[in-house]
């Protein structure tokens, strides 16, 4: 392994980190160090050896620009000599050694959070880090040949695990009142609260709390607070309210930061390796970029920030061409994020019991255009895009969680209820029977906050199908397989009314809840309801798994009952559902079992006569999820090993392993 710093890359190199290029507003792009073999000299198939890259780069934004005036507070923003408003992002890119080996594509993935959640599910694990051979885990997107890249776009935190951000400035003195949603799980008493934005005048500040979102909000006499710092508020909490309890606070903020300059950096930084000739640009040799393509994932807040991105018409470069030719937003429902506002809270994904009309549910909810009921405004999400033809290929891939969880019928219905029909570059997916996320090695285990044990069920096999199918898509014209949701058209979407079990299941507290979706004015607060959208939820069989969606094995050759909502246990506010987590219910042993039980659905023994019948039935499944390209090959062959195993269920690992379900805030 060789490794070469910035400072030793010769005077030619350091001449050229002050650059400057009219296709991006990139002025400063600085090597800080050059790892070659990385990850161990590990060598992907084909492909090779991959080389690391670090880098700071400097992104300069006209205000003035009709691409970038979008930006919230954009006017407000300091600026340098030259008018410009200034930022600073992180940049980490992995790429082969050798770029005649690779395939020619960025795969810019937008960091969650500052981490890098495409190892997990591409790669099923890894490490952010990157820098042991197993930290590219089964080494999928580095075998196709992608030249990984990812850039600070998140504004408002301050990494502590070597996350990449973005500094962008500060407008200081500029206040605003706000109101926090805070949710501890915990009766911890007193509890001290970190703040998103820093406190500008504490005396005006109110708190009140209530267990669900539908009851109205109250101070009891027994609660306090009081402002530790401008960060920090230690509350008193009152008797005879739930561990779930939603407490909001109302107080004056000050010092926002233009976290709208998110957007710019992504479009800047990723036009800039396609396009720059400088001789700082890793991915320029010979005088040439070696880049083709781009694509953009996106897996839960990045995939919500996508879906904004493309909203706001960033996919149009400053030379107005189109920035990412390909944009995978996974995990996103109908949602954006609350980036672009002031006072954003990018970080923040609100659910049940917080706000149903939080700051990241906005309209328009959809790829096609639709009309807003409540103000009649008709838009989209492709509206910018399309009139700069810079649109790109879509295909949006969603949890079945966010069909209980983030609204997505409204992907496929009007905000009135309404079938739409997606454009032609748009195909939308349900992996059905999938929590949030989940770790590849996750088992079903029990939670204190769910009812049901966690859903353990991991979406690597579809997705990787599904990026396939866009690399096919984009690069050889090749149509990928049409969309599968749930939709009213086959009546596998339903009102969350339609009851829907004719027994009940035990350990399987079905009851259609879901969360919903509204409308309101946040120019005051605290913000004034306007209305609500109609929100369907799916069609369920017997076995209360999701009829619609993408199937695979494990569902359609089923051991438990999987599904995308748990609801939250007593003492943790069993109105609302668990944030993220689906449930897992096994399905009884033999027929005694369950006839014990009182369960409707039919036992193990009774759906497979034998172990090899099973193997049989996932085996089928499998094939032909690959004949419709919705699993490849190599998926094919770990489904089958895995259904041998006896651990394709994730009902327990006979290898007495530690997997544990994903629990982190996504």
């Amino acid at each position: 392994m060789k490794r070469i710093y910035a400072s030793v890359l010769g005077m030619a190199c350091a001449a050229a980190m002050f650059v400057g290029n009219a296709q991006a507003e990139v002025t400063k792009f600085e090597i800080l160090s050059v790892e070659h073999n990385a990850l161990e000299g590990r060598v992907f198939g084909d492909v090779g050896t991959y080389d690391k890259v670090k880098a700071k780069v400097t992104i300069a934004v006209d205000p003035t620009d009709r691409r970038n005036t979008p930006i919230a507070d954009i006017g407000l923003a300091p600026k340098n000599a030259a008018g410009l408003v200034e930022a600073v992002a992180d940049v980490e890119i992995l790429k082969p050694s050798d770029p005649k080996r690779g395939n020619h594509t960025i795969f810019y993935e937008v960091l969650n959070r500052g981490g890098k959640p495409s190892l997990g599910v591409f790669n099923d694990g890894g490490a952010a880090s990157l820098e042991k051979a197993s930290d590219g885990g089964n080494g999928y997107l580095l075998r196709q040949g992608y030249t990984l890249v990812w850039s600070g776009w998140q504004g408002d935190f301050t990494p502590s695990r070597g996350e990449l951000v973005l500094n962008v400035p500060t407008l200081t003195g500029v206040t605003g009142r706000i109101r926090e949603e805070l949710l501890f799980d915990n009766l911890t008493n007193p509890i001290t609260a970190t703040l998103a934005w820093p406190a500008g005048e504490t005396d005006s500040a109110k708190l009140t709390v209530r267990n669900a979102y539908a009851d109205a909000p109250v101070s009891p006499s027994d609660m306090s607070f009081k402002f530790v710092d401008p960060l920090h508020v230690e509350i008193t909490r009152p008797q005879g309210f739930e561990a779930g309890a939603l407490y909001e606070l109302e107080y004056v903020a000050k010092d926002p930061k233009v976290l709208g300059l998110g957007f710019a950096a992504t479009r800047d930084v990723v036009t800039y390796l396609r396009h720059s000739i400088d001789a700082t640009n890793p991915l320029a040799e010979g005088g040439k970029p070696i880049i083709e393509r781009a694509y953009a994932f996106g897996q839960s807040q990045s995939g919500r920030f996508l879906r904004e991105y493309l909203y706001m018409g960033f996919n149009e470069d400053l030379s107005g061409h189109t920035v990412f030719e390909g944009m995978f937003p996974q995990i996103g429902g109908a949602r954006f994020t609350a980036t672009n506002m002031r006072f954003g809270l990018p970080g923040r994904n609100s659910r049940h019991p917080q706000d149903p009309a939080g700051s990241a549910d906005r309209f328009p909810f959809t790829y096609a255009e639709t009309t807003d009921p409540l103000t009649g405004t008709r838009d989209s999400l492709l509206n910018s895009c399309t009139k700069t033809k810079t649109c790109p290929k879509v295909i949006q891939a969603d949890s079945e969680y966010e069909w209980w969880g983030s609204r997505a019928s409204l992907v496929v219905t009007d905000p009135s209820g309404k079938p739409v029909k997606m454009p032609a570059n748009v195909r939308v997916f349900l992996t059905t029977g999938t929590p949030h996320a989940a770790r590849v090695d996750a088992i079903a285990a029990p939670s204190k906050t769910c009812q049901m044990p966690l859903n353990p069920l991991h979406q690597g096999p579809v997705l990787r199908a599904l990026l396939s199918d866009l690399d096919a898509w984009v690069a050889h014209g090749t149509l990928p397989p049409d969309s599968r949701t749930p939709n009213l058209a086959d009546g596998s979407l339903v009102d969350a009314s339609t009851p829907q079990l004719k027994a009940p299941i035990p350990g399987v507290p079905y009851t259609g809840m879901h969360v919903r979706a509204t409308a309101e004015d946040r120019s005051v607060v605290p913000s004034k309801i306007l209305g609500e959208y109609k929100v369907y939820v799916p069609r369920i069989n017997a076995d209360a798994i999701v009829v619609g969606g993408v199937h695979m094995p494990v569902i359609e050759v089923p051991k438990a009952t999987y599904t995308g909502w748990n609801p939250r246990s007593e003492g943790y506010g069993t109105t609302s559902l668990c944030a993220l987590q689906g449930g897992a219910v096994a399905f009884a042993a033999t027929r005694e079992e369950r006839m014990k039980n009182g369960d409707p659905r039919l036992s193990v023994e009774e759906r497979y006569a034998s172990p090899g019948v099973y193997v049989a039935k996932v085996d089928a499944v499998a094939k032909e999820l690959v004949r419709q390209r919705l699993m490849l090959p190599e998926d094919q062959q770990r489904q089958h090993q895995a259904a041998v195993d006896d651990t394709l269920a994730r009902l327990h690992k006979k290898d007495g392993g530690t997997a544990k379900p994903a629990t982190e805030e996504q």
